[in-house]
């Protein structure tokens, strides 16, 4: 990417990484996509908190690699997915970050979703 910014989390701009707590379940038309109780909750200064899934819990099958990216000063550097195989196509629904800055190195191999794409539901995790 041309845009290589490179900013470290900070009292200003907070980022924290945790094993989520819940079951998180992905479905998009009725189909699940992911299924996993090893998610990570990513919170970084005011943004909604986000689910990142391990790739072992999605169902790559279901997703169809973009060539849309984007860049994070604070995360690096983001690839995306479409959902191609769950209905109707979900254009870039779905974002990862394959070599994450230091920072949050724990969210390599995992995969976040567009909560407007798709039905995020959490569950306690014996559920």
């Amino acid at each position: 990417m041309s845009d290589t910014q490179r900013l470290q989390p900070g009292k200003d701009h907070p980022i924290t990484v945790t094993p989520g707590d819940t079951r998180v379940i992905v479905t998009r038309a009725g189909t699940t996509i992911a299924d996993s109780i090893e998610a990570l909750v990513l919170r970084e200064a005011a943004y909604p908190d986000v689910m990142y899934l391990p790739r072992a819990d999605v169902r790559m099958d279901l997703l169809e690699r973009t060539d849309h990216t984007t860049h994070c000063p604070y995360k690096g550097d983001a690839s995306y997915y479409s959902i191609s195989g769950a209905g109707d196509e979900s254009a870039n629904a779905v974002w990862t970050y394959e070599a994450p800055y230091d920072a949050v190195a724990p969210i390599r191999d995992h995969l976040a979703f567009y909560p407007d794409e798709v039905d995020i539901e959490l569950r306690t995790a014996g559920a």
